[in-house]
């Protein structure tokens, strides 16, 4: 595989992993992060750390950003003073790996195209665990030729799928995120109906186990939830902000989708309850919380 010089925005729980793996690829990057404490390890694994996202856009061919919401992206590639974007050189391309609402998205691309830059909308699933083994799922959205040149970095992450035209890629996560908060919310019920009704819940977990109600989530998740182990993988704020825009994305679809409602609302009061930082399993604890448990 070619080398590239590829610059990093955002390095944290899921990005700092991610750029560890393309360093391990053997390919440059250039890091940046707003809290530049957490790119000392990535610079011992051979990073170098850049004092603005221009200086990373700055002679990479591929541009990454992995930041928490769309206006954020927004300000960072294009908006602020030392914005990344107008670092890039005609040609290198924007890949957006934050969940970002698919209308930015297709803006974004947009803005890339007027300025000579491919752009992809490629967001992930896996949590943190994914993003340290490098087996993401990456659902990517742009050009086909734009994705074929940028197949072989995104491989160093996970399994790159190509679904379509721009924003197609956000329009997938959301699609991902609808199945993952109602996958949560009925693992939570279904191991909480166990435990009242006298069963112990990690051997209805394993008594599961390779039937149709088997699931990651359930493998997963459900251990965390059995063993009260709540350090976030996937924040619930993150979690709650994807359904909520996953619905809006719905109305302006027309649709009315009844179960990603409800779970919306279960990661709303959980959100509310203070319990946003912890990982999106601690449903449980809302749901313990309706119970009087």
């Amino acid at each position: 595989m070619m080398s590239e010089t590829i610059g990093f925005i955002g390095t944290g729980l899921m990005g700092g992993p991610m750029a560890k793996n393309l360093l391990a690829a053997g390919h440059r990057v250039r890091v940046w992060n707003r809290s530049p404490e957490k790119l000392q390890d990535l610079v011992q694994a051979g990073g170098e750390a850049c004092t603005s996202p221009r200086d990373a856009a700055e002679g990479a061919s591929l541009l990454i950003c992995m930041l928490s919401d769309g206006p954020t992206c927004d300000a960072v590639m294009f908006d602020d003073d030392n914005a990344a974007c107008p670092g890039l050189a005609s040609g290198a391309t924007l890949i957006m790996m934050s969940s970002i609402p698919v209308e930015t998205a297709i803006a974004q691309a947009e803005r890339c195209a007027a300025g000579g830059l491919g752009y992809l909308d490629a967001p992930v699933s896996g949590g943190q665990r994914g993003a340290i083994e490098g087996s993401l799922a990456i659902m990517a959205g742009g050009e086909a030729s734009v994705f074929e040149a940028a197949r072989p970095v995104l491989s160093a992450m996970g399994r790159p799928v190509h679904v379509g035209p721009a924003g197609t890629g956000q329009q997938t996560k959301l699609a991902n995120q609808m199945i993952v908060a109602g996958t949560i919310a009925t693992v939570a019920e279904a191991l909480l109906f166990a435990e009242r009704g006298g069963a112990d819940p990690a051997r209805v977990r394993d008594a599961l186990a390779g039937g149709f109600a088997d699931s990651t989530i359930l493998n997963q998740h459900g251990l965390r939830m059995i063993e009260e182990n709540f350090t976030p993988g996937g924040p619930s704020k993150y979690q709650w902000k994807d359904t909520r825009t996953a619905l809006a994305r719905a109305r302006a679809l027309g649709l009315d989708l009844p179960v990603a409602s409800v779970a919306d609302a279960l990661y709303a009061d959980l959100v509310e309850h203070g319990d946003g930082d912890l990982d999106h399993s601690a449903l449980i604890l809302e749901l313990r919380r309706r119970n009087a448990l």
